[in-house]
């Protein structure tokens, strides 16, 4: 093991050395065999992505005989955590050498909560775990080295300018960064596009622009609602909490709204081709979703087929009845969602997602870890009924 100059900071294993040779290169060394495809395209994203559909893109296939240094800069809450651990796991198994720092303190309860309590798999995969501020990653990283930094932590300038100066001035090649679908301004020709219209004033977007004018190569992924084990925040459990139990589901609106689930190893395999095809990737926007679209009561009725069990699903107006809708329910009460079209025309990426399968597992999961049996408070759920007049369960 290898200790940091931060006493705090211990790593699993040693650092291996790397080359970082350009997509050219990759495709012009015969040290590489063929075998995975490669997809090479042009660059840029713009809002000539709604007009055409498709790039001219051409497969240079190859097994790249070179392993990247990543290091994941992580955040330690909220559904985006997931990501790390998934993307680190892939980059693994495809062989690269993995660092994951998370924001916080290893002692903190935080980190007592999934995905963070299956670090372990990381480490006996060979990556590596580290915690530290990112006020100070020059010192938590020092004498390391990398070819990419995968921000998943920050939603703001604040938060990555530290992390993308550290990596600009340590002369790391690729810079990635976790956005947000959130961030497109709402639209009456959905789903969402790369190249449509985003809240000027977003924090995600301030530091999109920002990478856009620091590195040379850079790419930026904008995820949506994600499911998958290991996530701590609620995604399918909400509508298995409610169907267990015999419970209404409650759905605000007409439950038509349509919305994207993508499984969290569609993000992560996403990732990791941009990893693999850093010239392609260079200076893209990603919608990091999956390639379909489910209806709020489509979601309820799956999770129930998924339980094996009925559901009685109840719409409600959210604004009728003096409820936030935030706080009622997992999603938004509007249409929301993306399409991944960058990242199949671009790098050749294809989601994996298949949702009605995904949920069967999920449910399993959801009944070993006993939730199904765990004492939950539908204090918000009883409101609605009730100004509905509909009986409260007992």
């Amino acid at each position: 093991m290898a200790t940091l100059l931060s006493s705090s900071l211990v790593f699993s294993n040693l650092s291996r050395p790397s080359l970082s040779p350009s997509i050219s290169s990759l495709a012009l060394s015969s040290s590489f065999s063929l075998s995975s495809s490669i997809s090479v395209a042009p660059h840029t994203v713009s809002s000539s992505w709604r007009k055409k559909p498709s790039l001219s893109t051409f497969t240079v296939k190859a097994i790249a005989s070179e392993k990247k240094k990543v290091v994941i800069v992580n955040t330690n809450s909220g559904g985006h955590a997931v990501i790390g651990f998934y993307f680190a796991k892939q980059l693994l198994s495809s062989g690269h050498d993995v660092t994951i720092l998370t924001v916080g303190d290893e002692s903190s309860d935080k980190m007592k909560k999934p995905p963070f309590t299956r670090f372990s798999e990381i480490v006996d995969g060979g990556g590596k775990t580290v915690w530290g501020d990112v006020g100070a990653i020059g010192t938590v990283l020092e004498g390391l080295t990398f070819d990419v930094v995968l921000d998943n932590n920050g939603k703001d300038l604040d938060a990555v300018r530290p992390v993308a100066d550290w990596a600009k001035s340590a002369g790391v090649g690729q810079f990635l960064f976790i956005s947000s679908a959130g961030i497109y301004k709402q639209t009456e020709e959905p789903p969402h596009v790369e190249g449509d219209a985003v809240k000027s004033d977003a924090g995600h977007v301030l530091v999109e622009k920002y990478l856009s004018e620091v590195f040379e190569n850079w790419a930026s992924f904008r995820p949506q609602y994600m499911i998958g084990s290991g996530n701590n925040k609620d995604c399918e459990e909400w509508f298995f909490d409610r169907i267990v139990r015999g419970r209404p589901v409650p759905i605000p609106g007409s439950g038509m709204q349509l919305t994207n689930i993508s499984h969290v190893r569609d993000l992560s395999s996403m990732l990791t081709k941009a990893v693999e095809n850093p010239s392609a990737a260079s200076g893209n926007i990603f919608n990091c979703v999956s390639d379909r679209a489910v209806t709020l009561d489509g979601m309820a009725k799956l999770c129930a087929k998924a339980a094996g069990l009925p559901v009685e699903i109840l719409h409600y107006d959210p604004k009728s009845i003096g409820t936030d809708a935030k706080k009622a329910f997992p999603f938004r009460n509007m249409h929301f969602y993306a399409e991944p079209r960058a990242a199949k025309d671009i790098l050749g990426w294809e989601s994996s997602t298949n949702l009605p399968e995904d949920l069967k597992d999920r449910f399993q999961e959801y009944v070993k870890i006993g939730r199904d049996k765990k004492t939950i408070k539908f204090d918000i759920d009883d409101k609605i009924l009730e100004s509905l007049k509909i009986p409260v369960p007992v």
